[in-house]
């Protein structure tokens, strides 16, 4: 169940730290005062109020005041782990990945056996190479990230939690080798992270992705059951496995499985995104469309899936306007899928009532698709037809 706390705003928050503070401040005896004493100099607030203040906003999700109370921590006490990681981890949020980067890098210079220092940076790696607009110019980053991660395995081999550590090494890893294009080793480092911690949903989800991105629906849906069972509260587990049942043609178990992860999740805009793609693919395109609406209202930038199944759906009713407006933004987004650029092409191919056909844009989407994929026949097929 997701916490509700009241926002108070950073100042209230701060005034109630600092007075808690002064609250538990140790007392001295009371001695007469002078008849002309000067008024007190207020507490200074701890750094670890700040650190405290930076807790509560990283689990909100608020990563630019997140950042604010680590920065003011990090000041008060240059050499403080929480402070330093909680930057850097904010930092990076806020796609500031190269700070971010020196941030975590100065953290395991001062605490060179900080575990949680070394995975930060090794994500912050990741997270700079996935965010960067020219990829060329952080070409090393996923080597680095990889080369950080042996350091990070290292030192979890004497620690208290190996295997729970080492689990947490494997799955870092096995999204690096995805984002390498190398979906064996991908696989095989999600089923050694599960072999050290075998109730991990999260590991469980990230195998099951693996599987179905190289086209085993079978043990996709096998590991998603898994992580369903292992955490049957986790509505990401449960929508891309409602997902998954879609897709492999079982819409009757999927579509209550889809319905719950919404219910458990109605602010989560995967939760909800998702239950409007099965709402789509089950041919229900109320539900559908309000789902997928709420979804992009709720996170507008993360998902392209859900722009594609909203073009999708205003294509198949003939609104080419609200299509080719949806399927420019799913293609923006994911500029890396073939499909969402297809049928951007497929609207610019048809023309219906005031909204012309434009061959000329469908060439060139359908080009775009066969650039990122060859083998996709579809985009082939279009090409031969707007030629």
């Amino acid at each position: 169940m997701k916490r509700s706390t009241t926002k108070t705003g950073l100042l209230g928050l701060l005034m109630t730290l600092g007075l808690a503070a002064a609250q538990t401040a140790p007392t001295t005896p009371a001695t007469p005062a002078p008849a002309q004493a000067a008024p007190a100099a207020p507490r200074a607030i701890p750094a670890a109020n700040y650190v405290a203040l930076g807790v509560y906003y990283y689990e909100q999700g608020q990563f630019d005041q997140a950042y604010v109370a680590y920065r003011a921590a990090s000041e008060l006490d240059p050499r403080s782990p929480e402070a330093l990681i909680g930057l850097g981890r904010s930092q990076v949020k806020l796609r500031l990945y190269s700070a971010g980067i020196e941030t975590l890098r100065r953290l395991i210079g001062l605490d060179s056996r900080n575990f949680d220092a070394y995975i930060s940076l090794s994500q912050a790696y990741v997270q700079q190479y996935i965010g960067a607009g020219d990829r060329t110019s952080v070409a090393t980053n996923l080597n680095e990230a990889l080369r950080v991660l042996t350091d990070a395995e290292a030192l979890a081999q004497g620690g208290t939690t190996r295997a729970v550590q080492l689990s947490r090494v494997w799955n870092e890893r096995g999204y690096v080798y995805k984002l390498q294009g190398d979906a064996s080793k991908a696989i095989d480092a999600f089923k050694q992270a599960i072999t050290l911690n075998g109730e991990n949903a999260i590991l469980l989800y990230n195998l099951g992705d693996m599987y179905y991105a190289t086209g085993n629906l079978p043990l996709a849906l096998d590991s998603l059951q898994q992580a369903v069972i292992v955490d049957p509260r986790d509505p990401y587990n449960r929508a891309y496995y409602a997902k998954l049942l879609a897709l492999s043609g079982n819409l009757t178990a999927a579509r209550p499985e889809a319905a719950q992860a919404a219910r458990l999740a109605p602010r989560n805009a995967y939760a909800v995104g998702q239950y409007g793609v099965v709402s789509y693919l089950a041919k229900d395109t109320t539900t559908a469309r309000a789902q997928l609406t709420q979804a992009i209202t709720l996170d507008p930038l993360r998902y392209p899936e859900f722009y594609y199944y909203l073009g999708r759906l205003a294509l198949d009713g003939g609104d080419l306007k609200t299509a080719r407006d949806n399927l420019t933004r799913a293609a923006a987004l994911g500029s890396s899928t073939p499909e969402y650029i297809y049928y951007l092409g497929l609207s610019y191919e048809r023309g219906a009532g005031a909204v012309a056909a434009d061959r000329l844009k469908a060439r060139e989407n359908y080009e775009r698709a066969l650039q990122l994929s060859p083998s996709y026949k579809p985009a082939q097929d279009g090409l031969n037809r707007v030629k």
